[in-house]
C-alpha cells in the first residue's frame, strides 16, 4: 500500500481505542454509570478506521445510532465521549445527547441518530452546500442494512444521483436489523446493487478487512472529490454483541458468531503489521497500553464531572441568535 508507517500506526490505534472504548462503556453501564442505551460495533472497527484514513478535517460524517467508532476514528475526544454517555455537563452535547446523539461541529461530525435513516437528509444537505459552495470536501454518511427500507434511504439516494453530490454513503451490513435477519427484511440479495436504481456506481466490499477498505475508499474518495457524483458502498461485516445490551441474541448461532469472530480486523491486522515488519509486538503491546491509560483517563474524567443542573433543563433548544 502507498501509506506512511505514521498511517499505518494510526490504523491500529484507532481501531484498538474503538474496541477497548466500547467494552468500558459497556463495563460502566453494568454498574450503572452510563445513561440510556448504547450500542457498540465491536466487529466492525475496521470500517470507520479506513475511511477516516481518507478524510480531511474539512469533510462531513453523519453516523448512525451505532456510531462510537465512527466519534473516534474522526477523532472525537474519548474522554469527552465518555462523559456524554455518563450523562455529564463536560460531554460533547452538555450530557443531554447520550450515547446515540454525539454530535461535535469542531470536528465536521454531524452527529449519531437514534431514528434509523434520520441522518440521510442531513448528509445529502450537507454535500448540496458543499457543491453549492464550490468546496473541495465530500460527505460520508454511514448507514446500516436496517435503514434501507426507510423513505429518506431512497429520497436521499435519488437526490444525490440527480444532483452529482458529493456524498459517499456506506452501508455497514452486519446481517441484522436489531434481530431479523436481513435477507428477509431487503429483497436484493446483493444490497449494493439498490444503487443501480439511481444511476449511482456502486461496489461491495470485505468490511472485516482494513487493509480492503482503506484501498477501496482511498479510490472512491479521490472519485467523489474530484466532481464525479455519488457512490454507494456495501461493507460485508459483523457485530460481534448484539443489538443493544438489552439484547440476548438469541437469533443467531452460536457457530456463525465464531467464525466471524475468527475474521476480527484487529488481531489480523496486528498480525499482518508484524509479519511485514512493520511493528513488532513489543511495540505494539506499548500501543495497548497508552490506550489503556486514554480510556481509563476517560472514566476517570466523567465520573468527576458534574451532572447537569436543573436548570439546564430548557437550555440548548434551539440555537441562540447569531450562534
Amino acid at each position: 500500500m502507498d501509506i506512511t508507517p505514521e498511517k499505518l500506526r494510526w490504523i491500529y490505534e484507532t481501531m484498538y481505542t474503538i474496541r477497548r472504548f466500547e467494552e468500558t462503556m459497556l463495563e460502566q453501564t453494568v454498574k450503572g454509570k452510563s445513561m440510556g442505551v448504547a450500542h457498540t460495533s465491536d466487529g466492525e472497527e475496521a470500517c470507520p478506521t479506513g475511511i477516516c484514513a481518507h478524510l480531511t478535517d474539512e469533510d462531513w460524517i453523519a453516523s448512525t445510532h451505532r456510531g462510537h467508532g465512527h466519534c473516534i476514528a474522526k477523532g472525537l475526544e474519548p474522554k469527552r465521549m465518555m462523559a456524554e454517555i455518563f450523562g455529564r455537563v463536560t460531554g460533547q452535547c452538555k450530557g443531554k445527547g447520550g450515547s446515540m446523539h454525539i454530535f461535535d461541529s469542531s470536528k465536521n461530525f454531524a452527529g449519531g441518530y437514534a431514528i434509523v435513516g434520520g441522518q440521510l437528509p442531513i448528509a445529502v444537505g450537507l454535500s448540496l452546500a458543499a457543491s453549492f459552495k464550490n468546496e473541495n470536501r465530500v460527505v460520508l454518511c454511514f448507514l446500516g442494512d436496517g435503514a434501507l427500507n426507510e423513505g429518506e434511504f431512497h429520497e436521499a439516494m435519488n437526490l444525490a444521483a440527480l444532483w452529482r453530490l458529493p456524498i459517499i454513503f456506506f452501508c455497514e451490513n452486519n446481517l441484522f436489523g436489531m434481530g431479523s435477519p436481513v435477507h428477509e427484511t431487503v429483497a436484493a440479495p446483493e444490497i449494493y446493487r439498490i444503487a443501480d436504481a439511481y444511476n449511482m456506481p456502486s461496489q461491495r466490499i470485505d468490511g472485516m478487512s482494513i487493509l480492503e477498505v482503506n484501498e477501496v475508499f482511498e479510490d472512491v474518495a479521490k472519485r467523489v472529490r474530484n466532481g464525479e457524483g455519488p457512490f454507494f458502498l456495501e461493507a460485508m461485516t459483523y457485530r460481534f454483541r448484539g443489538h443493544s445490551m438489552a439484547d440476548p441474541v438469541l437469533y443467531r448461532e452460536k457457530t456463525e458468531e465464531e467464525q466471524w469472530k475468527d475474521k476480527d480486523p484487529i488481531p489480523h491486522y496486528k498480525r499482518w503489521l508484524i509479519s511485514n515488519g512493520l511493528a513488532s509486538e513489543e511495540e505494539l503491546d506499548v500501543v495497548n497500553q497508552t490506550i489503556e491509560q486514554v480510556v481509563e483517563d476517560a472514566v476517570q474524567f466523567a465520573e468527576n464531572s458534574p451532572i447537569p443542573d436543573l436548570s439546564a433543563l430548557h437550555k440548548d433548544i434551539y440555537a441562540e441568535p447569531g450562534a
